[in-house]
């Protein structure tokens, strides 16, 4: 009589049994399929450039050309008065655009040194250079009129008309209307300033 073939009491239906492995040496455990090797606990992340920083210190640049242009408004000053007696018409104006031009170019430098490609800083740069060029010149005024009068009687002026100092800064002296002169000397001052603190900014990061 046939006898039904032999099973393994793990193969319950029959199947072949797969052949064993031989053990590998003490200490080896089975081989790892190729690819399957478990992945690293963390993976470096791939180098990503991040767009350039404005980087400086505006608030601190805009401080620093404040101050310089507190200085250079303030020898503008003193020459001013030093001189008024033997200047003309041509001379004070051209004092006056030179003086304008300097304060703006001293604030931008700084501005652009210290606050970078910030444009807060370089707007900043051109408002502080344009009122240093407006104060260097009315600052002036009470000091020439104290001379040549007494310094009480440009301080009563003062207290009579505070806005003089602006009026005569506006008023041109041939004919008694604008001086175009004075607000030129403003954009004068203030486009130096932007300009030449963009220019430092960015030739600081590049």
């Amino acid at each position: 009589m046939n006898q039904p073939p032999p099973q393994h009491p793990y193969q319950p239906y029959g199947q072949p049994v797969p052949p064993q492995q031989p053990p590998g040496p003490p200490g080896y455990g089975p081989q790892p399929v190729h690819g399957a090797y478990p992945a690293p606990p963390f993976a470096p992340q791939p180098f990503v450039r991040r767009p350039p920083r404005a980087g400086g210190h505006p608030v601190g640049a805009v401080l620093l050309g404040l101050l310089a242009s507190f200085l250079v408004a303030l020898l503008y000053t003193v020459l001013n008065v030093a001189t008024y007696k033997d200047q003309t018409l041509t001379t004070a104006n051209a004092l006056y655009l030179g003086h304008a031009l300097l304060n703006g170019a001293i604030v931008g430098l700084l501005v652009g040194l210290v606050g970078g490609r910030s444009n807060g800083a370089r707007i900043g740069a051109a408002l502080v250079a344009a009122l240093g060029a407006f104060f260097g010149y009315t600052n002036s005024l009470p000091l020439v009129y104290a001379v040549e009068s007494t310094p009480t009687a440009a301080w009563d002026l003062l207290s009579y008309e505070p806005f003089f100092p602006a009026k005569a800064w506006w008023t041109s002296e041939a004919d008694g209307g604008v001086d175009w002169f004075s607000p030129l000397g403003l954009v004068l001052a203030a486009a130096a300033a932007y300009g030449i603190a963009y220019a430092m900014g960015t030739r600081r990061r590049a």
